[in-house]
């Protein structure tokens, strides 16, 4: 397959490092205002500061999902041992709407990295059924491949990410 080289999420190592390979079912859009995620956009902290806007796809309202927002860079990319810290954990999502609808399990707590570029990746997976899922003790050292696999929900539907690094963190030079 030639196309699944270029495919953004495995030349980010989303694939891999948080999910296996995966055939996307489900459209997926999240947007911090007015900005809509795309797959290695850069977006500062001061953006991310609220919840995103999150739009779930899907065929009925019978269908339920859970999205997890996760960092697999924490606390630094170089040395991820806190992989993957959990910021956001919402389940319940009725299909057709948003995560608005759904059940925050884990509330969402804002980026922060304070050494290198970090992605943070939103993962979406179809639920078996309603109240199905539960949140986890803590965020560090979450693994989104074992949640799936506990609760039994299967391979993602689809996911997106974007890099953040932090404010003063941004490579170009400096006008004085």
């Amino acid at each position: 397959m030639a196309g699944r080289d270029r495919d953004p999420l495995v030349v980010g190592r989303v694939v891999g490092d948080v999910i296996d390979p995966f055939v996307r079912t489900t459209n997926l859009g999240v947007s911090y205002r007015p900005r809509t995620i795309s797959n290695g956009c850069e977006l500062k902290p001061s953006m991310v500061v609220h919840q995103p806007r999150v739009e779930v796809g899907g065929s009925d309202m019978r269908t339920f999902y859970t999205l997890v927002m996760v960092d697999p860079d924490a606390p630094s990319p170089s040395d991820p041992n806190l992989r993957e810290y959990l910021h956001w954990l919402v389940i319940d999502i009725p299909g057709t709407t948003g995560a608005a609808f759904g059940q925050e399990v884990m509330c969402y707590e804002s980026p922060r990295p304070t050494l290198g570029v970090h992605r943070f990746v939103f993962v979406l997976f179809q639920q078996l059924g309603r109240q199905t899922v539960y949140a986890p003790g803590w965020r560090q050292n979450f693994n989104t491949r074992d949640f799936a696999e506990l609760y039994n929900l299967g391979p993602p539907v689809a996911a997106v990410y974007f890099n953040c690094q932090r404010e003063a963190g941004s490579g170009g030079r400096r006008m004085y």
